[in-house]
């Protein structure tokens, strides 16, 4: 007789069936961060054999294996939750079926982030430079300002903004991590961080455009384009076919930059984000 899996053993082996059918884990990066390091402290799991619903600092986390789907799994995982009081929820592709659940809910669509891809294939513009600015790789000593930068050129924005040091070294502790593949523009006379690009390389045909961050003090100065597209060719340069990153679709002058480097965004590649409307804040 086979032994019941127990909650966690649950929630990876139904994030294994999403990564297979629907080519994606439905945990994003910090929920997988979390998880891995802080286990469920904090947070309430709910599962049945082919489902999950986990739900930690007030975001919901719904999944249900390919197979088990169409027979009221969701819906039931989401209503047992429910007292949680979650006041967010994301959908990784815009799937009708969390779009039915999160009406039943009461929660309504207030956010798209897009994924863009662009093939490797397709020729990058040369190199750029610029009088004054130095783009290099990462050095240890370069956390504080990291993180000061990230903190101003996001600070308006509810998941990156609140990057702190321990959330850094959480990154810097993957496997993918590569000092060289995080690219900083210096003012070459006063040494200050103008901006950064974080790359990240997934596998050997996946690279990502991971963060961009730019200084309020130095926006405008097209430093946005220069260090992404020297972020692509450290990319192309490791031999991946793809670079994909997120984007805010209504963040106009990003889509902007990303569609004049050659990515493009399909109407399928659309995460959805949710919330209650009498959330705070909302």
């Amino acid at each position: 007789m086979t032994a019941p899996l127990d909650a966690l053993d649950v929630v990876t082996a139904v994030r294994a069936a999403c990564v297979e059918g629907d080519g994606h884990d439905p945990l994003d990066e910090a929920a997988d961060l979390a998880l891995r390091h802080r286990g469920l402290e904090g947070a309430g799991l709910w599962t049945e054999p082919d489902g999950f619903a986990l739900v930690r600092d007030g975001e919901l986390t719904l999944a249900v294996a390919p197979p088990a789907r169409g027979r009221g799994l969701g819906g039931r995982l989401a209503r047992a939750a429910e007292p949680a009081g979650a006041t967010r929820a994301w959908s990784h592709g815009d799937a009708p079926a969390a779009a039915r659940i999160a009406a039943d809910l009461g929660f309504a669509r207030t956010r798209e982030l897009w994924v863009m891809r662009r093939p490797t294939s397709r020729a990058l513009p040369p190199l750029e430079e610029r009088a004054g600015v130095e783009v290099r790789g990462y050095r240890d000593d370069d956390a504080a300002a990291v993180l000061e930068v990230n903190a101003t050129a996001f600070a308006h924005h509810p998941e990156q903004g609140g990057l702190d040091a321990a959330g850094l070294a959480e990154r810097m502790a993957e496997p993918w991590f590569d000092p060289a593949g995080l690219l900083l523009a210096v003012d070459t006379g006063t040494g200050a961080l103008l901006g950064f690009h974080w790359t990240k390389q997934h596998d050997a045909a996946l690279g990502e455009v991971y963060v961009v961050a730019i200084g309020p003090g130095a926006q405008g100065r097209g430093l946005g384009r220069l260090l992404t597209l020297a972020g692509l060719h450290h990319l192309a340069g490791l031999g991946v076919a793809e670079v994909l990153l997120y984007v805010e679709s209504d963040n106009a002058p990003a889509v902007h930059v990303y569609a004049g480097l050659g990515f493009e965004h399909a109407a399928t590649d659309t995460h959805v984000q949710y919330t209650r409307p009498d959330a705070p804040g909302s």
